[in-house]
């Protein structure tokens, strides 16, 4: 490897890691740690073609990440004589003042930990990946790559609320977005794909995993994304509701004497496809719906519906588009939720191509559709790999 690059995406009771190359964005080693601080975690790790799995009381990050390293020493090349040039980590919220990678210090810490006001479920951990890896790892750099900020571009137009000024001045409400890394590199691949330079093309591209976004990238640029102040935002995703009136979260406060907690738990937590069908894995979803179940189709009607409002209103933001991109677990594997999020939009000049589309891609539109239509990858930890790269280079 030329650029090796360890990134770590810390989550509250979760460590994921690839050793990524920055230069050719490949990965030699990959895994994951769940349930941390619970007494029984599991660690899978993968160094290429071997993968293998144990079942330990990790009680926290400190001991999750020197499971990582021992994991590294055990298959694969130990990280100590790996040639790093740095660990890379993920962080969900940058706010206003990260919107490029930066080089972690004590000042940029302490910034990071001021901003899990607006990422309270995910600032926090990203936080404390950071802090035990920079004990963990005293020599290297080690750099913060945002999710928001890709959206750093997104016009006033587009990111102002019409709210108190003083709580756009005061307490940073605005339209941040999310999947920043994820965008970046799809549409970067779709342009690539069409055999053009990004700054070229416009190009719609749609995140739908667990978390699911859209984005609007012109020429290069994001001008618009679903996901807004909090990942809570826009399309109806796993568990999180997506775009509803605000009053109801006054209305149920009222009407029950939830507390505001409780509701922000149950918005993020208990609500879209969960609380539609019940089920959160959209292959259950799927099978459901095709044998009858109501509750299943209506919820994967909603689902698709909410992605081609989104997408329709992205292709009039950019007064027109030469291609759409699936991406993400559900983006890139499921065609059922492709064809429906593209069904009425042949007006728009989205032509489908049914047997590409079941085959899954890469292009799934017809040959004379004005716009493409593809099925892209992601490499979320690729492109952190070369961002950071980037940084340390330049």
């Amino acid at each position: 490897m030329s650029a090796p690059v360890l990134v770590v995406n810390s989550g509250s009771s979760s460590i994921k890691y690839q050793l990524v190359d920055g230069e050719t964005l490949q990965a030699s080693t990959s895994g994951l740690i769940e349930r941390v601080g619970q007494s029984e975690s599991i660690l899978t790790h993968r160094h290429g073609d071997e993968r293998t799995e144990r079942t330990a009381h990790i009680a926290d990050h400190a001991a999750g990440l020197e499971a990582v390293v021992a994991a590294f020493e055990e298959h694969g090349t130990p990280l100590a004589d790996a040639g790093l040039i740095a660990v890379a980590h993920r962080v969900v919220h940058g706010g206003e003042r990260f919107v490029q990678p930066v080089v972690v210090d004590d000042e940029v810490e302490a910034a990071i930990d001021r901003l899990s006001s607006l990422a309270p479920l995910h600032n926090p951990a990203n936080l404390e990946g950071i802090r035990v890896a920079r004990k963990l790892f005293p020599r290297l750099p080690q750099v913060a790559v945002f999710d928001t900020a890709f959206h750093a571009t997104v016009p006033e137009r587009a990111h102002l609320y019409a709210v108190p000024a003083s709580w756009r001045e005061d307490h940073g409400v605005r339209r941040y977005g999310f999947h920043g890394t994820s965008h970046a590199y799809v549409s970067r691949k779709a342009a690539e794909m069409l055999g053009r330079h990004p700054k070229e093309v416009n190009v719609i591209v749609a995140h739908l995993g667990n978390g699911a976004s859209v984005t609007a990238v012109e020429r290069g640029r994001s001008i618009d994304t679903s996901m807004g102040l909090t990942p809570l935002e826009g399309l109806v995703m796993g568990t999180r509701s997506g775009d509803i009136d605000p009053a109801i979260v006054f209305h149920m406060h009222r009407s029950t004497g939830a507390s505001f907690a409780d509701l922000d738990d149950a918005l993020n937590k208990e609500s879209g496809m969960l609380a539609l069908a019940g089920q959160i894995d959209m292959r259950v979803v799927e099978a459901a719906a095709e044998g009858g179940d109501r509750a299943a189709q209506i919820a994967l009607e909603i689902y698709c519906y909410r992605i081609r409002k989104y997408i329709g209103a992205y292709i009039a933001a950019l007064g027109g588009a030469d291609a759409i991109a699936f991406t993400a677990g559900i983006g890139e594997n499921s065609a059922e939720v492709r064809a429906g999020a593209l069904g009425s939009l042949t007006a728009l000049g989205v032509r489908l191509d049914e047997a590409a589309n079941a085959a899954g891609g890469p292009v799934i539109s017809t040959p004379g559709s004005p716009i493409t239509v593809m099925v892209v990858p992601t490499n979320e930890e690729g492109e952190i790999a070369a961002q950071t790269t980037a940084l340390l280079r330049n």
